[in-house]
Parts: C-alpha cells; structure tokens; sequence
C-alpha cells in the first residue's frame, strides 16, 4: 500500500478500510513509515475524525500490536474500571478490593500521572515495597489468588499504543475522540477482560471540559467495547473539584484506607459504591446495578473490602503494616495551614491549579522522569456548597520543600471562590450510558 495515498484519503474525509489501518500500524512499529508521515496521518484523522468502525479497527490494530492475554485459565468473569483521570481520584485502590471481595476478578493496568492528574501505579508505589512491574506469569498468579491484580502496562501489551502516545504528545494531536479511545480501549481489551467500566470526568479539573465532549467520548468509548463484545457502562462524573479530600500519593492511600474501613463517608465513597456496584453487576455478582451497590457497600461495612486490600498488597511485596498503621508512615517535613480570609459558601474552585499545586509540592510529575514524593501533597477540606468562616481552615500543605510550600501558599485562596448567597453542590454523577 501507499502510505501518502492513505494519507490523502484521511486528510479527503475518507474512512479507512481495516487492511490500510492494519497496514498504517504495523509498518509504523516496525519503522517501516517514518514519523513525519505517521503524524501527518494522526493530523488527517484528528482533523477528519474516525468513523465507529475506523476506530474500531484501529483499536483492534493497536491491540493485536503485542499480547493479548488469555485469562481462561482463572475462573471467573473479569471485570475492569478506567477513569480518565482527576484531581483526587483514588477509586482504583477502593474498587478493586471491594470487587474482588465480592467475588469478580478485576485484572487492573493501570497508568501514571502526568500533569494535573495522579496516577494509580504512583499511589500504589507509595506503599512501601509494593511492585506494580509484576511479570504475565505473576500477574496470573496475583489475580488467580486474590481476585485483583494492579499492575502497569507492560512492553508487550499494546506497544503501538506507546509508540503512538509519544508522537501524540508532540504533534498537538492527544484530544481527538478516535485516538483517545483506541489508546484506552487497546490497552483494556489486552487485559483478557469480559467487561469494562467507564468513569469519564467533565469539569475544570478534566481532560474533557464541557460535558458534551465528555460524553462524545463515552460514546466513543462503549460502542467500541460493544464492537468487541464487551459489557460495558459509563458514567459522566464531576471533576469541578478534587475528589475526597486528599491529593497526593500517599495521602490518597489513606484516604483510601479510611473509605474501606468505613471510617469516612464522602463524595469518593459515593462514587466508588456506585462504580464497584456496577462492575459487581457486570461481573454477575449481582441481578441488578442497586443489588450490586449493596453488595458493594457490605463488603466495606464486613470489613471484607480491606482485608482483601491487605492481601493484594501483601500479594505485591507491600508492606502492610502502613496500612494497618497509616500514623507511623513517615511525615513530610513542612506543614501549612491555609485559612480562609472570608466568611461565605464555596462556589468555586480551580481543581486544575490544585492539582498543579500539589505538583508543585512534589506529589507529581510534569515530565515522565521527574522524581515523585511520596509524602507530598495537599489536604482540601471543603466542598462545593459549604459554608466556610473567616479563619477557618481551607487546606493544609505537605511537603519537604519549605520554598514551595510558600509558593503554593501565597496564590492557595485565589484558586477557590466564596460566594454570600448558598450554592448547590454539583452533580457527582451527570449520566450513565449503556
């Protein structure tokens, strides 16, 4: 085939047939086409968008790239969760335990943070020990054991979808629908998994701002995991501001540890029940999505939910007596409280500025290389609708930067806005589509 002829027809509005995006692919990995042609067909397509069959078969082209995992061996069906990534977000470490209590394997690989947004690997990795680089053969044995297994994404598994990420990156071409979800999907579809979960955030603190491109891609996103066969529900959720309380790596550990001993009962307990309900349903734990959430609330109420916890950590060389004992896990060296300067109810907040501030801090990374604390990040305590009194206390820093704690501190009450009259909290959950 001729790459610039390909090229022409995606740049001319033109759907691909499956042997050219088959072609397109596999001569990209083996070097066959060069970078600049390859970006000048990521360019046509995020220009010309992607038919549901195109990106269908640009899904199954990433995916056939490297191993799919056959996961027939363990009994069970297989049920996996993807959000697109927020500010706070930290339900990965509260689902999976929840789920496989309740009887569904969950085969979870997962991604690091970049930006704004954490990562679930990064969290998982502030637990002292605890190895997410697990082999196949390890993986298998950690989920046939314990129900639930997180690790990252391997070499082998959707390596187009690395190359293809990379020249993304560089070529102003991440936000089309099409490569979004053939990234996503590949990598999912590669777990060996029977159902998938979606949770799409919309908001300030989202990749996707307005609700209808969060819903484009939800769309996106089901139709090709149908296309494949696979049950599939996604919910559109709130990321107007961060998710629980805590940002940061290990500050979202415990925070997770609190909702799985049932120790706090928030906006991330709220959404958490609804998504491990959901995969409970999908994964025939359940005969409806309201059994399933019960299900999913009984396993943290019988203390089940943590115990399984315990045991992926243990499964994964973490060391479990920080999760047994959060207070004896090493304290950062500075500490800041920001107090409100006015009375009023919170109406506002910038949760992408957050998530950047506790960046700053040092619980995350703006290139892939840069050097994560653990203990870094930033406790928020107040939500949307609240009434808050002058004096009282917004936030508290945690870093072992004394300088940029002050910076964060000196711009930390312009990213949040107070309003005299009271205000409706935001809808956690916008939509469910199925």
């Amino acid at each position: 085939m001729n790459v610039v002829d390909l090229i022409r027809k995606k740049r001319d509005g033109n759907a691909l047939e499956k042997d050219e995006i088959n072609f397109l692919i596999s001569a990209y990995c083996k070097n066959k086409i060069p970078d600049y042609q390859f970006s000048s067909f990521l360019m046509a397509t995020y220009l010309k968008g992607m038919t549901t069959e195109e990106t269908s078969y640009l899904t199954n082209a990433m995916l056939h790239s490297g191993k799919v995992l056959n996961l027939n061996s363990i009994p069970g069906t297989k049920i996996d969760k993807h959000s697109t990534g927020g500010v706070g977000d930290k339900t990965s470490l509260i689902i999976a335990p929840i789920v496989a209590a309740a009887g569904v394997k969950v085969p979870m690989i997962s991604g690091r943070g970049l930006g704004h947004t954490g990562g679930t690997l990064d969290k998982l990795e502030s637990i002292p020990g605890f190895r997410t680089n697990l082999s196949i053969s390890e993986y298998k044995k950690v989920l046939k054991k314990c129900g639930a297994v997180l690790i990252g994404q391997t070499k082998d598994i959707a390596p187009a979808d690395k190359l293809i990420y990379s020249l993304r990156d560089v070529t102003a071409t991440v936000e089309s629908i099409p490569l979004i979800t053939a990234s996503i999907m590949s990598k999912k579809l590669a777990e060996g998994i029977d159902g998938l979960v979606l949770d799409i955030k919309t908001g300030n603190g989202a990749f996707m701002k307005e609700e209808k491109d969060a819903e484009e891609l939800a769309n996106s996103l089901v139709s090709t995991a149908k296309s494949f066969n696979k049950k599939v529900i996604a919910f559109i959720t709130d990321m107007n501001q961060p998710l629980g309380n805590y940002i940061g790596n290990w500050l979202e550990v415990y925070e997770a540890i609190d909702i799985l001993k049932e120790e706090k009962k928030n906006d991330l307990y709220e959404l958490c029940i609804k998504l491990a309900g959901t995969m409970i349903y999908l994964g025939e734990g359940s005969s409806t999505l309201k059994e399933g959430e019960l299900i999913a609330k009984e396993q943290i109420t019988n203390g089940k939910a943590f115990e399984k916890f315990i045991e992926i950590a243990e499964a994964q060389n973490g060391n479990v007596k920080y999760l047994h004992n959060p207070g004896k896990y090493r304290k950062p060296k500075f500490k800041k409280v920001i107090k409100s300067l006015e009375d009023g109810f919170l109406n506002r907040v910038n949760t992408f500025e957050i998530g950047m501030a506790a960046v700053e801090l040092g619980a995350g990374r703006l290139k892939l290389d840069d050097k994560i604390d653990p203990k870094a990040g930033i406790k928020f305590n107040f939500k949307i609708g609240d009434k808050i009194n002058k004096g009282d206390i917004l936030a508290e820093l945690y870093s072992d930067n004394k300088n940029k704690i002050s910076n964060v501190e000196k711009r930390f009450n312009k990213l949040v806005g107070l309003s005299d009259k009271k205000v409706n909290p935001p809808k956690l959950i916008k939509k469910i589509i199925n």
